[in-house]
């Protein structure tokens, strides 16, 4: 479900100076009439409406956000994720898109209006934590610096990231606030505020768990410094956790009502432990991602050696900062897989530890921000514009799926290879639970995706999809499931005949009837 790409181009190109990034935010005057907190929600939609506005209403921005928008308008249609409809994100996620969906304009507006918002409050709340370690103005260019830099790793638009890390971050403002206040009696009702957050977030993306393992600890040091008892830290310390599982506990306990408690289980607990490695190309994905955060390396690291000590207050609130910035390395790291938008939660305590350097002003300092700055302006519009031309225009989309529209008559559509989309733009019925393409035609899910891919394309062939979409011949196959592949060959060689070959992007696909 994910795609490599984006890192691949952002690691191939240099940095612009990025003089006029800084130079233009120092040269702002906030009209009197506004408040400050409303110029800089201000500036951050901007630079998302600027640096985003030839992807509004693309359907094929990427294919997880595809998915996510087509389970959610199925799941209005009665559709239950885990059962209908398989994959193991957290019904939270789909929850949210539905919300998103329910909007009175066009679903894939809508989403990435979300998207908007969600980038804005967030980059808002990282200024205010930003402000913790350095000067407004630096803050500011923090929060501006996660909205630049999320689309390096294909996070631009509406990947899950994007949604949960606003609530992670809001939680680690109150982790930090909570910190600062010694022997503060409503510490332990602060806390279940925290903890909640967290246990949203956890409902969008469960590597959530390591934030709110962290944060939870950081408060219980919080209270274990306030001279609380170890019965009173054991308790508080059970009802935190107990706030954080509970939106996961009543997911669960939905999926136990309709009687599909074992699917809920597997598809969200037990099939990501399943899957296969895909070896040398999982530790090549890492390096790229690594040395694409070069910036904020020199900035967190070698900067700070041009910096006085800092105070007490605000030494403390660096550690909090600085112990979630472990805490969402170590839940990128543990899975293995390091595809580019994994990288995403680890983004935000990345930018606002670089807030100091932002705020370098001497003539050998400035340099740090402006690389910072410079590389992620760059580099995110040359990631999202390789995205455009891979996946292809609205255009392009429009002219495949009247092709497919076509020929749609009481059977489905079967998407072996391509955008996800289609399913959603023809309204065509499903030919199986496992719809998410990579799920049948990747080794990598073959053993995790609960049934066996050999049966199941199986049963899928000998349904008869009214049209079978595939890359065409000479593509190069992404993580090729080879007993998958030979069985779609051999199925279109004996009961199909192709009737378009239609380009979408930088890939040409063949569509296919039955023979008549």
């Amino acid at each position: 479900m994910n795609e490599t790409g984006g890192v691949m181009a952002a690691a191939t190109v240099g940095t612009l100076p990025g003089r006029f990034v800084p130079s233009a935010i120092r040269n702002l005057r906030r009209p009197k009439v506004l408040p400050g907190w409303l110029v800089e929600a201000a500036g951050f939609a901007l630079i998302f409406l600027v640096t985003r506005s030839f992807l509004f209403g693309n359907p094929v921005v990427h294919i997880d956000e595809q998915f996510y928008l087509f389970v959610a308008e199925r799941m209005r249609d009665g559709a239950v994720p885990y059962v209908d409809i398989w994959d193991r994100k957290p019904i939270g996620l789909f929850l949210l898109y539905e919300a998103l969906v329910s909007l009175p304009f066009d679903p894939v507006i809508a989403y990435q209006i979300g998207a908007g918002i969600s980038f804005t409050l967030t980059a808002m709340v990282l200024t205010r934590l930003a402000r913790e370690i350095a000067s407004p103005q630096a803050a500011w260019l923090a929060g501006a610096a996660y909205v630049l830099f999320m689309p390096v790793f294909n996070a631009g638009m509406g990947q899950a990231p994007v949604f949960y890390n606003l609530l992670v971050a809001m939680a680690a403002w109150g982790v930090v606030d909570s910190v600062k206040r010694p022997e503060h009696p409503p510490l332990i009702w602060r806390g279940c505020l925290v903890m909640l957050l967290l246990g949203l977030a956890i409902q969008i993306k469960y590597t959530v768990i390591f934030e709110g393992a962290a944060f939870g600890l950081i408060l219980l040091a919080r209270g274990f410094a306030d001279v609380w008892s170890f019965k009173r830290l054991a308790a508080t310390g059970l009802l935190w956790i107990g706030v954080a599982l509970a939106p996961t506990a009543a997911a669960a306990l939905w999926y136990a009502h309709i009687g599909q408690f074992d699917a809920f289980v597997y598809a969200n607990f037990v099939s990501i432990f399943e899957r296969d490695s895909d070896g040398w190309k999982a530790y090549w994905r890492l390096t790229k991602e690594v040395l694409v955060l070069t910036p904020f390396w020199l900035a967190i690291f070698l900067a700070p050696r041009l910096s006085v000590s800092a105070g007490d207050e605000q030494a403390g609130s660096r550690r909090v900062i600085v112990i979630w910035c472990l805490a969402a390395v170590g839940g990128f790291l543990l899975f293995g897989t390091w595809y580019d938008h994994y990288v995403a939660p680890v983004l935000m305590p990345l930018a606002v530890l670089a807030a100091p350097a932002l705020a370098r002003t001497a003539p050998g300092e400035r340099w740090y921000g402006r690389l910072l700055l410079g590389f992620g302006a760059f580099a995110g519009i040359v990631v999202m514009v390789y995205q455009y031309r891979q996946h292809g225009s609205t255009r392009e989309y429009e002219a495949m799926d009247t092709a497919i529209r076509q020929e749609l008559r009481d059977g489905c559509l079967f998407i072996f290879e391509g955008e996800l989309a289609f399913y959603r733009t023809t309204n065509s019925c499903l030919p199986t639970t496992r719809i998410f393409p990579n799920h049948l035609n990747t080794y990598v899910e073959a053993p995790a995706v609960g049934v066996d891919p050999h049966q199941e394309m199986a049963r899928i062939l000998a349904s008869r999809p009214d049209v079978i979409l595939t890359r065409a011949a000479h593509e190069k196959p992404y993580l090729p499931n080879l007993d998958t592949r030979r069985m779609m060959a051999e199925g279109l060689a004996r009961s199909y005949e192709r009737y378009a070959a239609l380009r979408l992007g930088n890939k040409e696909y063949w569509l296919y009837r039955p023979r008549r």
